[in-house]
């Protein structure tokens, strides 16, 4: 069985990790994986995503429209600029917090993401709408929300494994005084 996993954001929000960290997990269970990012315009405020492929038989790190059997977005344009992807039946993870893009805030256009969650509640059937802010909050942490997205992406099953094996990975690879926060952050009940 393969999985694909589009993970898509504005740079700064922790998306090239939280792929590193899905793809080092699949790689401890013996789960073959395949990953490609585009981060060009990521220290301008721009696009971020990262595809995932995980399973046998893997070819390609990208994969074609209408496959992804998840989009974990941090912001909502981006889910919709991605939504292409997503297969019918795929599900949506997304923050509410939308990032205005550098091109609105030049032209003075308004946008607070409200009708990009409105347009993917419409299109979608399965999505679920995170409060980033709130759950950062909770953590204690602004920096937390890929954590967050993390461990709602996990809790979806449709990743192979589960959050105590993404926690042995990262507890590897995350600088140590980071390792409590974003386990509190991968386990937050929303």
């Amino acid at each position: 069985m393969q999985n694909n996993i589009l993970i898509c954001g504005v740079g700064g929000q922790g998306i090239v990790l939280t792929s590193k960290l899905i793809a080092a997990t699949a790689m401890s269970k013996d789960i073959p994986v395949m990953s490609a990012e585009t981060i060009g315009m990521a220290q301008k405020g721009g696009s971020v995503f990262s595809f995932l492929r995980l399973g046998e038989g893997l070819h390609c790190p990208m994969f074609a429209k209408k496959t992804a059997d998840l989009i974990i977005a941090f912001e909502p344009a981006e889910a919709v600029r991605m939504l292409p992807y997503l297969k019918e039946g795929g599900r949506v993870i997304v923050n509410s917090h939308p990032i205005m893009p550098v091109t609105a805030s030049l032209k003075g256009s308004s946008y607070n993401g409200s009708e990009m969650l409105g347009y993917l509640a419409e299109k979608v059937n399965d999505v679920k709408v995170i409060d980033g802010e709130a759950a950062c909050e909770a953590v204690g942490s602004p920096r937390a929300l890929n954590m967050v997205m993390l461990g709602q992406a996990v809790k979806t099953g449709v990743l192979p494994f589960g959050i105590d094996e993404v926690e042995e990975v990262m507890a590897k690879t995350v600088r140590a005084q980071f390792v409590e926060m974003n386990s509190k952050a991968l386990r937050l009940e929303i």
